[in-house]
């Protein structure tokens, strides 16, 4: 393989009419599919916990005594407190396993949520927060790592991208929830809506048990006979399962793991002294990650009722109410994007993506301004119809795209702490959308914020269309010769 010429190296998996072999169609397959789902769950809870918030606050606002500001740092806390999981969960997954790491991060979720059930003031809940904050940056970290890691060039674009349709249940079920019990006792109402986050883990958790360990952690364990097993039962065919576990021996010898000096050895590959190559990708990853939250889609999220109520929404039940359908376009578009990023690729998707945020972000805060002079049922309405495009044009490529293309254009030296990279500058630009949204917009009116999202937006159409190349049908083992044009 060393005197490999590089085009070959470069050369997807799958035979090309240009061979004379018609490709065969893509055979999906069942066990992939399976522990991909597996993996993917474990971040539902993430997304149940981090919108809860849009309609808990309304009540713990009175139950507890909370102010405001006590409300905004409540939910944007979660955000930061990933930081911390998010930059150790690299060092735990390449030492413990993907596997362990899931059933880590699940113990961890279900903790968290029997925690804000119980809190009763803002530094028991703040505390509880951060519990939950451990277990989703695991997850965040370690369920698209395994996806990429599990899944055959065929579908691997379809199984990374899972990892974002159950955030987005997650973030559906957290809607459903608040219009459930929003007509309980205030005392009680918020209190049920966070302990029903405390159940699914703990049968996530079990499940997780019985999947297989990742064929590239596996060698790079030295491992390579219990890789090949695993390779056989997650690819299209026995010849491409030892055609990747080729690719993947290839990449262990060119960087032979060590385990006094790994860890010390990836941040300084990654941080002190990255080839042109690391460079570029890490660039293209960062860049990526921070564009998907600056467009601002966590302020809708987080603060659509207050949104809503701002158009001219008089109800709160109503505002509450109307989050159930942000929860269901953004569910529907996401797995449109799914099912398009191994047909038609990930950068169209993303591009278009771009571009349709950034124009309907705009006209979201075109009918605020409106709305703001002469607030009616028509403008809450429009209001709605604008935030609801906003949401789905996000989804269709920035909510199912930027973790699978993150996840898989990594070296395997350095997926789990790159990727970890990515999600600390993904979660701390999260942080500051939400954790400034109110303040913001009493600064610069609501309509400015969006305003400015929508041009920061625009900006990131620009940056995916000059820095960012197709990935769509490359092993993960070639993309830094796709990264070296």
């Amino acid at each position: 393989m060393a005197d490999q010429p590089q085009d070959a190296m470069a050369a997807p998996l799958l035979p090309s009419p240009e061979d004379g072999v018609a490709p065969p169609p893509p055979r999906r397959n069942r066990f992939a599919f399976v522990c991909a789902t597996l993996a993917s769950m474990t971040t539902v809870l993430h997304g149940y916990n981090m919108t809860l918030m849009s309609g808990a606050q309304l009540f713990m606002k009175e139950d507890v005594g909370l102010s405001d500001g006590e409300i905004e740092v409540l939910a944007g806390s979660m955000s930061v407190f990933m930081l911390a999981s998010i930059l150790a969960a690299g060092w735990i997954t390449d030492r413990l396993g993907r596997r362990c790491t899931l059933v880590l991060a699940n113990a961890f979720l279900m903790a968290g949520a029997l925690a804000m059930a119980l809190g009763s003031s803002f530094a028991s809940l703040m505390a509880a927060r951060f519990v939950t904050s451990i277990g989703a940056g695991f997850a965040r970290v370690v369920a698209p790592v395994y996806n990429a890691e599990i899944s055959p060039p065929s579908t691997r674009g379809l199984l990374s991208s899972m990892l974002d349709i159950f955030i987005n249940v997650g973030i559906l079920l957290s809607y459903v929830s608040n219009y459930a019990f929003a007509g309980l006792p205030v005392h009680t109402g918020w209190r049920a809506m966070f302990a029903a986050g405390a159940i699914p883990p703990a049968f996530i958790a079990g499940g997780v048990l019985f999947m297989p360990e990742s064929p590239r952690w596996l060698a790079m364990r030295g491992r390579y006979a219990d890789a090949h097993a695993v390779l056989l039962r997650t690819s299209d065919t026995s010849g491409e399962a030892d055609l990747r576990l080729r690719d993947i021996k290839r990449a262990v010898a060119d960087h032979p793991p060590s385990p006094a000096t790994s860890t010390a050895g990836v941040w300084k590959e990654l941080l002190l002294r990255p080839s042109p190559t690391v460079r570029r990708i890490l660039a293209c990853v960062l860049g990526l990650q921070f564009f998907v939250q600056a467009s601002g889609i966590e302020s809708i999220l987080l603060y659509s009722p207050l949104v809503f109520k701002a158009a001219g929404m008089p109800s709160t039940t109503a505002a509450v109410g109307a989050t159930v359908a942000i929860g269901v376009v953004k569910t529907c578009f996401i797995l449109v994007g799914m099912l398009f990023t191994d047909r038609i690729g990930r950068r169209p998707l993303l591009l278009a993506s771009t571009a349709g945020v950034a124009l309907t972000t705009a006209s979201l805060a075109a009918t605020l301004l409106a709305s703001s002079s002469s607030s009616s049922p028509a403008t809450a309405a429009v209001s709605v119809a604008a935030v609801l495009a906003v949401v789905a044009a996000y989804s269709v490529g920035y909510g199912s795209v930027v973790n699978a293309y993150s996840a898989e254009i990594l070296p395997l030296r350095l997926r789990a702490q790159g990727l970890g990279m990515g999600l600390a500058v993904n979660r701390l630009a999260c942080g500051v959308v939400s954790m400034t949204f109110i303040s913001l917009a009493g600064e610069i009116t609501m309509p400015g914020c969006f305003f400015l999202y929508a041009g920061v937006t625009a900006a990131a159409f620009v940056f995916v269309y000059t820095q960012l190349p197709e990935t769509r049908g490359r092993s993960l083992e070639d993309m830094g010769v796709l990264f070296d044009k």
